[in-house]
């Protein structure tokens, strides 16, 4: 494979860009710093494709390596031929290279080795080459009841074959692909309830949704689901359909005792190894697919938060809304500092808000704020009609801004938010958080994990 024409291909850059910058790669440098300092080398390419540049590189260098390792373990064995190494040389994806090699792959106890080292192999090759020399596969079966290498009788030795002539169709590239792009193609993620109780999984307690159409967000809910043990998963498909087309495939109409035999075989191994392997592998694909679109989703949403134009210079009135436990307010000057603190309650159950309109008309004349960051959560739209009529009636120069809370209440009981504020209670601290976010969005955020900001998909 030719890596830096491929990687020219897939980003749409110039071949030249890609030599260079691979040079500079192999050299240590690391995509930031190319990014930032070799732009006059890599022809003015970005972090974005620089990043993409990098993965990409690593993918395909781990597939030539293991493509020339599988043509090595193959040789070594004595079964690699031209047409082996042209399959391999032709695998785009490690997919494809492991299913090239999974014939010859070193096996563990299975039921075929055992039925190999009973000596049962010859006798699964009569049954596929069907050449039987007019003997029955009964009688066949019969010269290879041997109990010093327990098998018992003509029944057992069957058996034995057939297991051998199932884990040869499992292993077939050709079978795995046809069941794989069927299954992606046809195939349905199912999920069922597995607890009997309510939770943020109703929707899924009974929900089937095309493999190739569901979407990621829904995958990222159903695998957490499942590991927090409300669900059942699985992924369903017709199975004779699928059946019916590999013995079409593979039989071609054909009638006989060895064509009935294989098919047995054949549906022994979809059954029994085919099918589960590639439902893992399947949800699996689903799963980092849908991490991969999270990533993205979640980094620039990230980047649009964090890259908000502060608000400098200003006196703010940060109101963190509740119901019950009454709206927290702080009042902070222009550089953060914190300059009075108190709780109001002009929301339901209490509705005091005659009272809450005095102490926002004494904070307001004591510190002269000039914006009011109302948060987004519980009782926000309440808090935000109240602040509304305070204004009108007063009027007020004053103008109110709804302020993403994601994560304040995480800082506000975390370690860093009680060094900062050990004076202050945890609720009057995200009423900080709230009116700092409105200043300068960056310097507040950094403070919250991740996991908390709330910018993801799920």
């Amino acid at each position: 494979m030719d890596i830096i024409l491929t990687l020219s291909n897939e980003l749409n850059i110039k071949k030249e860009q890609v030599v260079q910058t691979v040079k500079l790669i192999d050299q240590g440098n690391t995509v930031p710093f190319i990014a930032r300092y070799r732009k006059e080398v890599t022809g003015g390419l970005d972090d974005v494709v620089l990043r993409k540049l990098f993965d990409r590189l690593t993918y395909l260098r781990n597939l030539d390596e293991r493509r020339e390792t599988v043509k090595r373990l193959i040789d070594e064995r004595g079964k690699l031929t031209g047409n082996i190494a042209e399959q391999l040389d032709k695998s785009t994806i490690l997919r494809e290279i492991e299913d090239i090699y999974r014939p010859f792959k070193p096996k563990k106890k299975t039921r075929a080795t055992e039925a190999k080292r009973k000596g049962l192999e010859t006798f699964a090759d009569i049954i596929l080459s069907k050449n039987t020399s007019g003997k029955t596969i009964g009688e066949i079966a019969s010269d290879y009841v041997n109990p010093e290498k327990e098998v018992a009788n003509a029944e057992e030795a069957i058996q034995g074959a057939l297991d051998i002539i199932a884990e040869t169709f499992s292993d077939s590239p050709g079978v795995r692909d046809y069941v794989r792009t069927r299954m992606l193609n046809t195939a349905a993620v199912k999920c069922t309830q597995k607890k009997d109780e309510e939770s943020v999984y109703d929707m899924y307690y009974d929900y089937t949704e095309p493999v190739k159409t569901i979407a990621n967000h829904r995958v990222l809910a159903i695998n957490r689901g499942e590991k927090e043990g409300y669900l059942n998963v699985g992924i369903t498909v017709d199975d004779a359909r699928i059946i019916n087309g590999l013995k079409l495939r593979l039989f071609s109409n054909e009638k006989g005792e060895c064509v009935d035999y294989m098919e047995k075989a054949l549906e022994d191994a979809y059954k029994r190894l085919i099918l589960p392997a590639l439902e893992n592998e399947i949800r699996a694909d689903l799963l980092a697919k849908a991490q991969d679109k999270a990533m993205t989703v979640f980094s620039a949403n990230l980047n649009s938060l964090l890259m908000q134009s502060p608000v400098k210079g200003k006196i703010v009135l940060g109101v963190d809304p509740a119901y019950r436990t009454g709206c927290k307010v702080a009042v902070i000057d222009s550089t953060g500092k914190v300059l009075d603190t108190t709780v109001i309650y002009p929301t339901p159950p209490m509705n005091k808000t005659e009272e809450a309109k005095k102490v926002l008309s004494e904070l307001i004349e004591k510190h002269k704020p000039e914006i009011i960051a109302i948060g987004n959560g519980t009782a926000s739209g309440e808090t935000e009609n109240f602040v509304a009529d305070f204004i009108r009636e007063s009027q007020s120069d004053l103008v109110y801004v709804i302020v993403n809370e994601a994560g304040a209440s995480v800082y506000s009981a975390s370690e860093l938010g009680t060094k900062e504020f050990p004076q202050f209670d945890v609720a009057l601290r995200s009423a900080v958080s709230i009116a700092r976010r409105l200043q300068d969005p960056m310097a507040e955020l950094v403070k919250i994990p991740p996991e908390s900001i709330g910018v993801g998909q799920y």
